[in-house]
């Protein structure tokens, strides 16, 4: 896979990065359900023997638990060492899977001694605020201060955010570069199209796009019995992506993307990735996986280009 230079950073990546939010498993309020850890491990070193230079996870995912699932599979490689991104902002009491929200420096410098523990390293490639402070808006200036810190400090290489605005983006841009933003971004939520990546790519910030196959559902292997089905503790269960009338809405893009990559081999979770790729502002997507097989059915469209008719294809039935 070709790579791209990540914002204002020393990092090229490749386009398709490796997601750890489903195997932190369940015990929290976002929980993708049971996942076996071994499962997991193979899922990261089959990505990085495809060529995959990159790992995304978060303090948060599993309630640590993530990272320290990817801190086994890196004892456990003997290739090329990946880049490794966290964040932070979202803290938990031990014994409650509900997460909240901190950005006072205090907790972030101990998240940060936390992440750099349980993930085994000196220092962390990218270290990213998860979510703003909405109630509490001084609170994002100050996390962000620190986070300059941090990086002045040595304990961490870059720094970034995830779910941001404009608005938050220019405050921090004054006080130290944001080498990234992390978004949502599919064809079931193109919001960020509007205004957010066009900033991004005015400003030189460097964007890695989350949930590109909707958490599943652009996959080709969701299916009305199965959303139905998911799960108690997966968080998928109940939301308005995965229940009516959505559901059937959402469905038929995946109608769309399976004609699409039919004649190509594609599957339609990689005709969804090559989708969010296809913008210049798009510097990488992150892509999760809960074992190898998963793995091979969407890694591969770090090298897929969808053509110009093929996009207006789908275009013309997103939402």
């Amino acid at each position: 896979m070709q790579t791209r230079k990540l914002g204002n950073s020393d990092m090229e990546i490749t386009p398709i990065g490796f997601g750890s939010w489903a195997i932190g498993g369940p015990g929290w309020a976002f929980g993708w359900g049971p996942q076996d850890d071994q499962q997991a491990i193979e899922a990261i070193h089959r990505a990085l023997d495809l060529g995959v230079n990159w790992i995304d996870t978060a303090a948060v995912y599993g309630l640590g638990h993530s990272e320290e699932l990817v801190a086994r599979a890196l004892e456990g490689w003997s290739g090329a060492r990946p880049w490794v991104f966290t964040k932070c902002g979202l803290r938990w009491n031990e014994g409650e899977g509900d997460p909240y929200n901190n950005l006072t420096a205090d907790s972030i410098r101990k998240e940060c001694e936390d992440s750099l523990r349980r993930l085994k390293v000196e220092a962390i490639d990218l270290y990213q605020i998860h979510w703003p402070v909405d109630d509490d808006p001084a609170q994002n200036e100050e996390g962000w201060r620190t986070m300059a810190e941090l990086q002045r400090e040595g304990k961490v290489r870059w720094i970034g955010v995830s779910n941001w605005n404009v608005e938050l983006l220019t405050m921090a841009q004054e006080i130290a570069p944001v080498t990234s933003l992390q978004p949502p971004y599919s064809l079931v939520h193109p919001e960020v199209e509007d205004e957010i990546l066009p900033f991004c790519e005015q400003n030189g910030i460097g964007v890695i796009v989350y949930s590109p196959m909707q958490s599943g559902l652009l996959t080709g292997a969701m299916t009305r019995e199965r959303a139905a089905n998911l799960p108690e503790s997966d968080w998928r269960r109940g939301h308005p992506d995965f229940t009516e009338p959505n559901l059937s809405k959402n469905l038929r893009i995946v109608d769309e993307l399976r004609a699409i990559g039919e004649p190509h081999g594609r599957s339609p979770g990689e005709v969804a990735i090559a989708w969010t790729l296809r913008l210049s502002s798009v510097t990488g997507a992150i892509v999760g996986a809960r074992n190898g097989e998963q793995v091979e059915g969407v890694m591969g469209s770090g090298t897929f280009r969808l053509s110009e008719e093929e996009i207006a294809r789908l275009d013309a039935i997103r939402h």
